[in-house]
């Protein structure tokens, strides 16, 4: 290209200033056309005032109240070509520079290869192929016909906006373009050349649309398109402007919107919206947006509000301002031209705005006099260098007030956004000229660091400036809310003065280093600890200011200069920039910040910053830019050949000789042979020849094995997840309902890239989740769990149609879609494009589209390792809603140093610290100093692309000195050749067993990857080292491409058969050596295999300005380490041997590795082994939860291990997914590994809590040879300095921006500090950050999303196992949810049963009277729920003593047995369960309130007590009509009751009464499905004192209430007073009925009485008769109605006394009863006849065996029990509530004793010292018999021939000693006790019925034992008297004892005897 046009430029013109400043603003990323200078390229009379038709209004903007808008979207391009003949053209010129688009990836771009025709995504454009397809025009655009020369025949279809198309005289069409490509839909193009490439018009000349555009296309009559007139391009060359009508001004701190708030695009606050594009497009730049704090990328353009005239001022334009857009004015020096002036003022909001009119706009006032006259311009060969946009003029804002004391003084502290810009006529006094060659001359374009003030106004080559707003925000602490200063604790008073700011600002330039740029977060904390430090303020004179700011610069060594003037800033600027551009001689004392202050009089003290040292200006300028923004400007400057300079000096080696020559030479020399790889050395060669697929050496070929196993931490994240989706669910918001679901379901959205997709598959792959889900089995898992994983990529909406509609189809299925990478992406819907080849703002249109967030059944799981950008002020998730991983802080134990832990980005930064010579995090400062000089030397290139070329010619040279050349060595910094030397040799080392490593080259511009990709590769080949490693490209948008040999290699590693096989994921790379040239915008999380070894970043710099762009390039190199590694590194002050040499071995060093024992495919696994493989089950072993290894854990779950790879791995290989087992492949002396523990069913601690995952393998135990270290990170400078943290001078990463797409909240906010993390830095970001425009949250509704959850993580720690695994406890859980554990006792009845003469029919439905009355009543509880209780002695006693004494010494005998069992639909639940069907039923209506109950006192005479009970009743409205009230409705006088011989189909005649404590919430009290919706009474027995909870659970049930005297008793009393009030209900139903006609014995006499956990009822299936052949029969759920309406119509039903069902077991099921009907013990659910057992009453002081009690006195009072065998009924296992957490405390509380009391402490000596205990009396006693019943009956125990007699009540004494059962009331049915001779007599509060004559009766053995029980001292006495108990047996005074309660609580006393 060389320099021949260095001379020729011509003096200034307006137009090329003009053009620049149009091309400044229009090379955006941002979308939106952008309004610059529209007016003045439309004729007056041709412009209407108002053309709000072109217009679209955009809702989001953030001063409203504007009618109309302004449709100034003016867009024109620097083309100077455009303005001219194309005689005109110099033909020679190079190509200018446009930008254009990289070609799609993967296409390629050469003529041919891509047909004609059609666009670069390969769509057809050509009219006659398109003419009938409906196309999109956007408004304000035309459809034009373009023709290419290459295919002259067709007419190819675009959409320009017209504005840049002429009008029929050929006149105002606005210079540049835009246009949209309607083949593929891409849009905002803004350069005709970008455009033409894109469409492939295939051009040998310079494009130029007056030449390619040649027709307008029309529909034709039947609406197809078709050629149109010609467009009219003739008069384009008259139009002219004087070249006097144009000023411009930049601006001052106040005006723009930040670089953070700024983003591609700015807030609109100008009074008229600037946009006319579609809401698709890049949210519009329009102009400057006040209510942020800070400047921003795009502070775009002002309109006037008005423009006054005047001789004086010049007139007022729109200025152009664009602070931080992509470069601009490349390569071209643009010429002076005069920009106009306006200068502006901040005006409160409440001035409102004023309509347009006319006379609004610029258009009316004189200053288009002519289009400006052309004439050739010359191009400037060594310009190039971008020009950022800032080049532009930055409107001035001048603060309304100035006072001295303030920077900048806001008439109250609201927010800036109440500010409107109002431009003023200045005088043209104050401007600026840039000279020419600026950027040439000095090899630098300075920046200018807007300071506080105003600027003045720039004209002439203002391409060669750039303005920052960078500082600007430090200085705007006036601007602090009330509430932030008071979170930062400093007071209104504080504030600086703009002296104090001036030498603050001086004092941080003076000490930064050479190499560092200044950093806003840096000045804002000096600025904030200044404000705290100096309360005072101390005033500065105007005098001394100057002298104390040089006596501030002098300290800096001459790098700080002060300039001060008087006049204005524009005075200092433009001596500094004179100075700057008189050439060399100047330059070497060049200051590298020049601080300009005007000590004005007028104005007070001003100042700015102008950056002259060529590394700070440039980084300065390129940080500006947006990731986008600078990869659009590498990939132009690639595109246009700027680089041709670079590529042509980087073409000679370092030692000046042509280095493709050299190659040439060198291949030509080894004649074909190649360097043999797994050799000894470099120099052995082969015959290219020999198969390509060498192996490595057979002892190499040896399986790796992949184990399955979720770790520790995984398992606390899930569970944390799945707790917080529970407390959504419990949080009574109606949110989430879980009772609803069975199944879950999931999808995982991933960042656009192939491997990513595969890596995440493979996941779910290999840990079973499919299958244990249910969703797939065994055989199809294999092969669909990629469609479990979607791309955000152009297919993803199809996809999520397809999701969104299983969602609605499935509404008892949970879906959860997971958005894994959350953070890549968050462009929102409306601003995302087409940018960079790649689709922006889909993850929004996903995850925050409306269906997504009404679907009731679909969760919303972000993961993310940089969740910053979720957590603004304007996030979507809760705070409640996050989890984070648990922290690693547990190094500092001692650990085991075969355990791997993570080593992380802070892990990377503690290691400066370590002290070892070869630090594991670098700076190449060689290579920065290279970079540097190259950067001095091409000031007009991209950094990134001079440290691309410099990096390729740095591996090139370092393969070729490690083989051709050696003599380069020295060239090549000993970084870069330590780590190609490792990646050469380190296969051919010994134990590696040709393994090596992989390193990492970090490419972000795709194009330079493949450049670098294709150099590197086109190197080793021709050195000879094709054998040795592979170079490849890693790049988002493509699979991996590997060529076979090393495939070939992989396999055999793997032992892999299927010739298919090829690497889909990094990880699938273990072992190789290869480069990997990483590209795209950002990493996306792809996990790297173990054998990464090196990580250079070193082309990552100062343009990752932001915590997340900078962390997760280093993110890439975090993963699991060993712990010793890290411990001894730290403890390590010895140098290790450099990397080069460094012989520690490697992890490939495999030889004395483990192989672990293979369990199977760990894919393929079902959820039945809980703990088994580890992932199954929510309850692992304890060791799991063991805190100390709660913390770390792996990337993946699992992961192909270096020297051990699986069957189960292999089955991957072979697609033999069926193939469930696999046989280990063991080495012969192989001792079991750590990790086989998950293959044992109950893990031993020693074995769980030592599993460690590694990121991308599991390894055996990790041998001290193969031990994992860290991988070696080398930085940039820029980056290493940030990263270095605390220990270097700068701030540290996290105090950077968090994310470009945030801005900060406010000028100043306290410091984040390291320890900040997990909730506290979410907390933090929340307070301190707020989403920009085109931010997906920007917009997010006030309200948070209920159900959506962030789970944040370091980067590879391990997230997607800890995901998955919640899946599949989430899914346990709903299962559970909808399971119940049963009793499930083996029943002992079977065996026992009584072989009966009696027999009746097996079929029957319901018992014959007769028959039942022949059966025996089997005496003994055979309910396992009795197993505790005494045996009642029978004739055929259980052989059962045995049993118990076994049970007796186990601890565990309190637990029975329970088995889970799913709920049907006839299930009982308790108030945890919602539905449709039943909420009516259980939950209050809102409008019912609780008010709606009715209460009712019942009051009845109790023969029992002897006094009248007053109950209270409950009685909602709904219920009322199953009462009987008196005429007044306010008396209750009775229950109704139905009649024996009513019959209805629906009909439940007894009510149903449920005694209950403590389960408000656990009890099973909702019957509505068990009843199936029928109508039925349900009466709720409760305590009084737990009356209110149960009416908040339970609004719609009737409540009888106790009495408060039975706050504390037992079971027994709730029974007691049901049946006593059935009693009393049954007489005055019968007296009211007998009124109206009824018979009294007709009145139906049963209650149901149930316990409250009874939940299913079962019967067995009606059969035809043939019975399965094993005997079973098939056993089905039936419904409560079905059971009851079973009972309820037993024939003679009145005569029996009650009925009931069996218990359920599971071996009931395997056969069927011999007697379908018997008599025995009846419990738990009793349907109970009140009317017969009138005179048996229910001991209602007992707490427990009450029912069995009640039992033995019905049956011996010759009342039928009759149990329905046919019927059974299961209980559920509730661990709370009834009776069962009674705890027994002492009386006084404060007796400190921590000791439990135990049961001989329940009864003590009358009168005596003992601690007097909390309890009931009879609750003690009967403790106290049952635990201590062998020191009272010694006889007795295990004496099954001897009972203990009892009489009149049964009292468990313990399951050794068995209890005769005698009923003392005359008639009574008893045993028959001839010859039983009784080990001992218990009397229970005996009545009169017992008498001296009846206990003569029976015979004891000598030494039988007596044991008197009653109520008080005087009583015991007189019974013993009255049953002249004296004679025969003997008593002594130290046998009497009371229960240990104190006289008030009314103990129990009770006195022991022994038979004489």
């Amino acid at each position: 290209m060389g320099n021949s046009y260095a001379g020729q430029l011509k003096s200034a013109r307006f137009e090329e200033a003009l053009h620049n400043s149009i091309e400044a603003s229009l090379r955006s990323s941002g979308g939106d056309p952008q309004p610059i200078f529209t007016q003045l390229y439309l004729e007056p009379e041709a412009y209407p005032g108002n053309m709000e038709a072109d217009v679209k209004s955009k809702a989001d903007m953030p001063l409203q109240g504007e009618e109309g808008h302004d449709p100034l979207n003016g867009h024109a391009s620097n083309d100077p070509e455009e303005l001219e003949d194309d005689d005109d053209s110099d033909s020679s010129s190079p190509p200018l520079p446009y930008l254009q688009t990289p070609a799609p990836d993967g296409s390629c771009t050469l003529d041919g290869i891509i047909s004609r025709g059609f666009c670069q995504a390969g769509k057809d454009l050509r009219l006659v192929t398109i003419a009938a397809e409906p196309i999109e025009v956007p408004a304000g655009f035309e459809l034009v016909g373009a023709k290419s020369p290459s295919i002259p025949e067709h007419i190819l279809v675009c959409a320009v906006d017209r504005r840049f198309l002429p009008d029929e005289n050929g006149k105002n069409a606005l210079l540049g373009f835009s246009g949209n490509c309607v083949g593929c839909g891409e849009k905002g193009f803004r350069y005709f050349t970008e455009f033409s490439n894109h469409i492939n018009l295939k051009l040998s000349t310079q494009p130029k649309k007056q030449k390619h555009l040649k027709y307008y296309l029309v529909k034709n009559s039947q609406g197809a398109l078709c050629k149109g007139p010609l467009i009219c391009w003739k008069d384009s060359k008259t139009r002219q402007f004087s070249s006097s009508a144009l000023t411009s001004k930049p601006s001052s701190s106040s005006s723009l919107s930040s670089k953070e708030n700024g983003g591609a695009s700015g807030h609109s606050s100008s009074p008229f919206s600037l946009s006319d594009s579609p809401p698709t497009r890049m949210a519009q730049a329009s102009s400057v947006f006040f209510g942020s704090q800070d400047l921003g990328r795009d502070c775009s353009f002002l309109k006037p509000l008005a423009s006054t005239p005047s001789h004086k001022t010049l007139p007022i334009v729109p200025t152009a301002l664009r602070v931080n857009g992509p470069t601009n004015g490349l390569g071209v020096d643009v010429h002076t031209s005069l920009l106009s002036p306006s200068q502006v003022s901040l005006v409160p909001q409440a001035q409102g705005y004023r309509t347009p009119d006319l006379g609004d706009s610029p258009v009316s006032s004189p200053m288009n006099s002519g289009p400006p006259k052309k004439r050739h311009r010359s191009w400037h060969p060594s310009a190039l260098v971008p020009v950022p946009p800032t080049a532009v003029p930055v409107p001035a804002i001048r603060p309304i007030v100035n006072s001295p004391g303030s920077v900048l003084a806001v008439s109250s502290p609201q927010s800036l956004a109440a500010g409107v810009i109002q431009p003023q006529p200045v005088t043209a006094g104050e401007t600026v000229i840039v000279p020419e060659n600026l950027l040439n001359s000095s090899g630098v374009r300075p920046v200018i660091l807007i300071g506080h003030g105003t600027l003045p106004y720039f004209y002439g080559s203002v391409g060669n400036i750039v303005v920052s707003p960078l500082l600007v925000s430090c200085y705007k602490s006036s601007q602090l809310t009330e509430s932030n200063l008071e979170t930062l604790g400093l007071h209104s008073n504080q504030m600086l003065s703009v002296e104090m700011m001036i030498l603050l600002t001086l004092q941080y330039l003076a000490r930064l280093a050479s190499n560092q740029i200044p950093l806003r977060e840096e000045l804002e904390q000096i600025v904030l600890k200044a404000m705290l430090g100096c309360p005072g303020n101390p005033a500065i004179s105007p005098s001394q200011l100057p002298w104390l700011a040089r006596l501030e610069a002098s300290v800096s060594g001459g790098s700080v200069q002060v300039v001060v003037t008087h006049n204005s800033l524009g005075e200092g600027i433009s001596e500094s920039l004179h100075s700057l551009s008189e050439g060399p001689q100047h330059q070497q004392h060049l200051p590298t910040y020049v601080v300009i202050i005007c000590a004005s009089k007028i104005n007070g003290n001003e100042f700015c910053v102008l950056v002259l040292g060529k590394y700070q200006a440039r980084a300065l300028a390129e940080g500006m830019l947006t990731t986008n923004e600078f990869l659009k400007e590498i990939s132009y400057e690639l595109i246009t050949g700027k680089v041709t300079v670079l590529a042509s000096h980087f073409k000679t080696t370092s030692l000046g000789d042509n280095l493709d020559k050299q190659l040439v030479r060198y291949q030509r020399r080894r004649k074909g042979q190649v360097i043999q790889p797994y050799q000894g050395d470099v120099t052995e060669n082969t015959n290219s020849q020999e198969p390509a697929s060498m192996s490595p050496p057979p002892d190499s070929a040896e399986l790796l094995n992949r184990i399955f196993q979720i770790y520790p931490a995984q398992l606390t994240v899930a569970r944390s997840l799945l707790s917080q989706v529970c407390s959504i669910a419990d949080s009574g918001t109606q949110n989430l309902d879980l009772g609803r679901f069975c199944k879950v379901d999931f999808l995982v959205l991933v960042p656009p890239s192939h491997i990513l997709v595969h890596q995440t598959a493979q996941r779910i792959r290999q840990s079973g989740v499919l299958v244990d889900l249910g969703n797939e089995d065994t055989s199809t898992a294999h092969q669909k769990s990629e469609k479990y994983v979607v791309r955000l990529d152009a297919d993803v909406h199809t996809k999520m149609e397809a999701f969104m509609k299983k969602v609605k189809q499935n509404p008892y299925t949970l879906f959860v879609l997971i958005h894994d990478n959350s953070h890549v992406d968050l462009t929102s819907a409306l601003s995302g494009s087409v940018c960079h080849g790649e689709l922006q703002g889909l993850a929004d249109r996903v995850v925050n589209c409306q269906e997504v967030l009404d679907a009731m059944n679909l969760l919303v799981l972000q993961v993310s390792c940089f969740p910053y950008t979720l957590q603004t002020h304007q996030s979507r998730i809760s705070i409640h809603n996050e989890i984070h991983w648990p922290s690693n802080n547990h190094l500092q134990r001692e650990q085991p140093h075969n355990e791997l832990v993570y080593f992380g980005l802070r892990d990377y930064s503690c290691s400066l610290q370590w002290g070892v010579a070869s630090p594991i995090l670098r700076c190449d400062d060689a290579f920065e100093k290279m970079v540097h000089t190259l950067l001095e030397r091409h000031p007009h290139l991209h950094s990134m692309v001079i440290r691309s070329y410099l990096l390729i010619q740095q591996y090139t040279e370092a393969m070729m000195a490690l083989t051709s050349s050696p003599s380069l060595r020295d060239h090549i910094t000993p970084e870069t050749l330590a780590m190609v030397e490792d990646l050469i040799n380190a296969p051919s080392r010994e134990g590696s067993q040709g393994r090596g490593h992989m390193l990492l080259v970090r490419v972000p511009s795709l194009q330079l990857a493949m450049l670098a990709r294709e150099r590197l590769e086109d190197v080793r080949d021709k050195l000879g080292l094709q054998l040795c490693f592979a170079v490849m490209l890693g790049s988002p948008a493509s699979e991996l491409s590997l060529s076979r040999n090393f495939i070939n290699i992989l396999r055999a590693w793997r032992g892999c058969e299927n010739e298919e096989w090829v690497p889909h994921t990094y990880e699938d790379l273990e072992g190789l050596p290869c480069i990997i040239i990483l590209t795209g915008k950002d990493p996306l999380g792809e996990t790297f295999p173990r054998s990464l070894k090196y990580t250079d970043l070193r082309l990552i710099d100062s343009s990752y300005l932001t915590r997340t762009a900078l962390e997760q390039e280093v993110g890439l190199a975090c993963t699991y380490v060993s712990v010793d590694v890290v411990q001894e590194s730290k403890t390590s002050t010895a140098p290790r041997e450099s990397d080069g040499e460094k012989t520690t071995p490697t992890l490939n060093d495999g030889e004395e590795l483990e192989r672990p024992q293979s369990n199977g495919s760990a894919a393929t696994r079902t959820s039945g082994s809980l703990v088994e493989n580890g992932v199954s089950s929510s309850d692992l072993a304890d060791s799991f939860q063991k805190p100390s290894t709660s913390t770390s854990q792996p990337e993946c779950l699992v992961t192909s291990d270096v020297a051990t790879l699986t069957e189960g791995f292999k089955q991957e290989c072979d697609s033999l997914g069926s193939q469930l087992s696999s046989n280990p492949l063991k080495a012969p002396n192989a001792p079991r590994s750590n990790y086989s523990s998950s293959s044992s069913s109950s893990p031993s601690p020693s074995s769980s809590s030592t599993q460690r995952p590694s990121q991308s393998t599991q390894f055996g135990r990790v041998s001290k040879s193969s031990r994992v270290s860290p991988r070696t990170v080398i930085l940039s400078r820029a980056a290493y300095n940030l990263l270095s943290g605390e220990s270097g001078s700068q701030l540290s990463s996290f105090s950077l921006l968090p994310h470009a797409d945030v801005s900060w909240s406010s000028p100043l906010r306290p410091l984040i500090t390291q320890n900040l993390q997990g909730a506290d830095q979410s907390l933090y970001y929340r307070q301190w950050t707020v989403a920009r425009q085109h931010h997906a949250d920007y917009e997010a509704p006030p309200v948070l999303h209920p159900r959506r959850l962030l789970l944040s993580g370091p980067p590879q720690v391990g997230k997607t196992g800890a995901y998955l695994q919640f899946l599949r406890i989430l899914f346990r859980m709903l299962i559970r949810l909808l399971e119940v554990d049963v009793y499930d006792d083996d029943d002992e009845e079977d065996e026992e049963e009584e072989t009966t003469d009696v027999t009746t029919p097996a079929n029957t439905q319901w018992p014959d009277i007769e028959d039942i009355r022949k059966l025996p009543f089997d005496l003994n509880p055979r309910d396992p729920k009795f197993r505790k209780a005494s045996p009642v002695y029978s004739d055929k006693m259980p052989k059962l003593f045995k049993e118990f004494k076994k049970e007796g010494d186990n601890q565990t005998q309190g637990k029975r047995v329970t088995k889970s069992i799913r709920l049907s639909r006839f299930a009982a639940h308790n108030a945890f369960h919602h539905c449709e069907q039943c909420h009516l039923y259980s939950e209050a209506v809102p409008t019912t309130q609780l008010s709606e109950c009715s209460l009712h006192a019942f009051s009845f005479c109790s023969s029992m007590l002897g006094e009248e009970v007053q109950l209270q009743f409950f009685i909602p409205k709904a219920k009322e009509q199953h009462f009987v009230f008196n005429h007044q409705g306010s008396h209750l006088e009775s229950l109704r009751l139905p009649l024996v011989s009513t019959k209805a189909h629906d009909l439940l005649k007894s009510p149903i009464f449920t005694p209950t404590t403590g389960r408000q919430e656990h009890g099973l009290l909702n019957l509505f499905h068990a009843m199936e919706g029928a109508t039925h009474l349900h009466i709720l027995v409760v305590k009084q004192f737990e009356m209110p909870h149960y009416r908040k659970y339970w609004p719609n049930h009737i409540l009888l209430v106790l009495p408060a005297m039975f706050n504390s008793a037992g079971v027994g009393a709730a029974r007691f007073m049901i049946k006593e009030l059935s009693y009393h209900n049954l007489e005055l139903e019968r007296n009211r009925q007998e009124e109206q006609g009824v018979k009294r014995q007709d009145v139906w006499p049963f209650i149901v009485m149930m316990d409250d956990s009874c939940v299913l009822w079962n019967t067995y299936q009606p059969t035809d008769g043939s019975e399965k052949s094993n005997g079973s029969s098939a056993i089905i759920n039936v419904s409560l109605k079905a059971v009851l309406q079973h009972l309820e119509s037993t024939p003679k039903i009145p005569l029996y006394a009650m009925c009931g069902v069996r218990k359920w077991s599971s071996s009931l099921a395997h056969k069927t009863p011999r007697n379908p009907f018997s008599r025995c013990h009846l419990h738990d659910f009793v349907l109970l006849n009140v009317d017969l057992t009138q005179n048996v009453q229910y001991d209602l002081n007992r707490y427990d065996c009450e029912e069995v009690d009640f039992n033995l006195r019905v049956n011996s009072s010759g009342l039928l029990l009759c149990r329905f065998n046919n019927f059974f009924l299961m209980k559920k296992h509730i661990p709370v509530g009834g009776n069962k957490d009674f705890v027994v405390k002492p009386k006084l509380v404060e007796i400190e004793n921590k000791a439990p009391i135990s049961p001989p402490q329940y009864v003590c000596a009358p009168d005596s010292e003992q601690t007097l205990l909390d309890a009931p009396a009879q609750f003690l006693l009967e403790n106290f018999l049952q635990s201590c019943s062998h020191r009272l009956f010694p006889k007795a125990v295990q004496n099954r021939n001897n009972p203990v007699l009892s009489i009149d009540s049964y009292l468990s004494l313990s399951p050794e000693i068995s209890v005769c059962y005698i009923n003392s009331r005359p008639h009574s049915t008893n045993l028959n006790h001839q010859g039983l001779v009784f080990s001992g007599l218990l009397l229970y509060l005996c009545d009169s019925f017992v008498v001296s004559g009846l206990l003569k009766n029976f015979r004891f053995l000598k030494g039988a034992t007596l044991c008197v029980i009653c109520q008080d001292r005087s009583s015991l006495r007189q019974t013993i008297v009255r049953l002249e108990l004296e004679d025969e047996w003997q008593f002594r005074l130290r046998d009497e004892f009371q229960t240990a309660n104190c006289s008030e609580d009314r103990p129990l006393y009770f006195l022991t005897g022994r038979h004489v």
